[in-house]
């Protein structure tokens, strides 16, 4: 603990590291400002008076995007999508780069020109997406918004008229603003962590309206905080250790000529994580179950009784409120987490890799057999991984069918929310214990 402190007033004694800090807290706080800025056109009692009441049938998705958000989608704000377009820009071209071969060969054959091209693209990229998302998330609140409530839009219908356009090209601008401030970070604040820290602010701003929510209900308060704050420790441990889990894989590398003598070879380690593919299994499942329930609501009130009995049970299945929803979306969430992994993987090409740098594991042939035999070692530790990822995306169903937590189904902050603020904690702490290295200290911010 001495340590830690030590760490800090170091950190603090450091002019460049102070200012990195300020400058990134000044961001974070412009960001906060922005998210109040409400939608031209949108009436936001109406939404939020649509979110108190379950926000429909897409609930689940909805819930996570203002997870994301920070509370932004619940109030229509500028900023209602977040940085979630460039995220999902991100996944798309990681997911196009093993399909196109041109890529492919770019990616192995000039590995700093295709970062390049897969930076410039993500931005292209981003923008027609919150166009579309922008478009989809009014849309989508209009259709499962019932018919008595009070409408969303304070004009008439969507459509190309001047309203339309000017709703979508704000929160398009909203969220190539908040793009722009993550980048300001990672250049000017904290080094690599811009996008990471402003989903973390809005994470970290739900914490109040997350805790009011449990709070509610008089009868089961002082019940609800305990397990609250008992699950809160709880989690955020397994997190941490399932997080930081490795299996090092034993690595040779050759000896280095000194002269007319040549160096004993090196024996060094290839760590492979157990959890490779971070939070986006949950996205994709997410985005994935939720789809079906929101195009069932355009058929509900279809004059053809079949139909509209069918859309009906679609919606119901999907909707998030039955058993065999959260069962298939934890299914859904292993399965991603697999595939998800292996897309990384296959990416980096660990067996090439190797093979140029002269490294070999002990008793496994150098290219193609040292990748698949790396890929059978990653499949075995991503079971615990993606087994990890599901019991966090299905646990406030959990929590809500022990009785312990009211209206713990909407609590993602114990869920979702707190594998992001842990794992953009730990990387925080880990690039500042590494510029405290740098400096020549010993102290640590890390509990050894």
């Amino acid at each position: 603990m001495n340590e830690f402190f030590a760490a800090l007033r170091r950190i603090w004694a450091a002019d460049d590291l102070r200012n990195r800090i300020l400058i990134t807290i000044f961001i974070l706080v412009i960001y906060r400002l922005a998210a109040h800025i409400p939608v031209p056109g949108i009436n936001p009692d109406a939404v939020r008076a649509f979110f108190e009441t379950g926000g429909g049938s897409g609930n689940n998705f909805l819930n996570i995007l203002d997870l994301l958000s920070g509370g932004t989608v619940s109030n229509m704000s500028v900023l209602a999508m977040g940085v979630y377009p460039y995220i999902t820009a991100q996944i798309i071209l990681q997911l196009l780069t093993p399909i196109i071969p041109r890529l492919q060969r770019m990616m192995e054959e000039d590995p700093t020109r295709f970062r390049e091209f897969q930076e410039r693209w993500t931005y292209y990229l981003a923008v027609p997406m919150a166009a579309l998302n922008a478009f989809g998330q009014i849309q989508i609140i209009r259709t499962l918004q019932p018919a008595t409530s009070e409408p969303i839009l304070t004009f008439g219908e969507l459509g190309f008229n001047l309203p339309t356009i000017t709703m979508i090209i704000a929160m398009t601008a909203g969220t190539m603003f908040a793009i722009w401030l993550g980048e300001l970070i990672s250049e000017y604040g904290l080094k690599k962590q811009g996008l990471s820290l402003i989903i973390f602010a809005g994470i970290v701003a739900r914490v109040p309206t997350n805790l009011v929510s449990i709070l509610r209900d008089e009868a089961t308060r002082i019940q609800a905080l305990a397990t609250f704050l008992v699950l809160l420790v709880l989690m955020v441990l397994v997190i941490v250790v399932v997080q930081q889990g490795r299996r090092n894989v034993p690595v040779m590398y050759p000896g280095r000529r000194m002269g007319n003598q040549m160096s004993m070879p090196v024996r060094g380690q290839l760590p492979l994580q157990v959890n490779m593919a971070g939070m986006i299994p949950i996205i994709f499942a997410q985005s994935i179950l939720t789809f079906p329930a929101i195009i069932a609501q355009f058929f509900v009130n279809s004059t053809t009784q079949w139909v509209a009995d069918g859309a009906r049970t679609v919606s119901n299945l999907f909707g998030g409120q039955s058993e065999w929803y959260w069962l298939l979306y934890f299914i859904f969430v292993v399965l991603f987490a697999f595939f998800y992994t292996n897309v990384l993987f296959t990416q980096q090409n660990y067996g090439e890799n190797l093979k140029r740098a002269g490294a070999q594991i002990p008793g496994v042939t150098k290219g193609a057999p040292t990748q698949k035999y790396l890929e059978k070692v990653l499949s075995r530790i991503t079971l615990p991984g993606a087994l990890f990822l599901g019991i966090i995306a299905v646990l406030p169903f959990l929590i809500q069918a022990s009785g312990l937590i009211p209206n713990a189904a909407n609590l993602s902050i114990l869920s979702t929310g707190l594998l992001i603020v842990v794992g953009v904690v730990r990387d925080t702490f880990f690039g500042l214990d590494a510029e405290l290295k740098l400096r020549g200290y010993n102290d640590s911010l890390l509990v050894k």
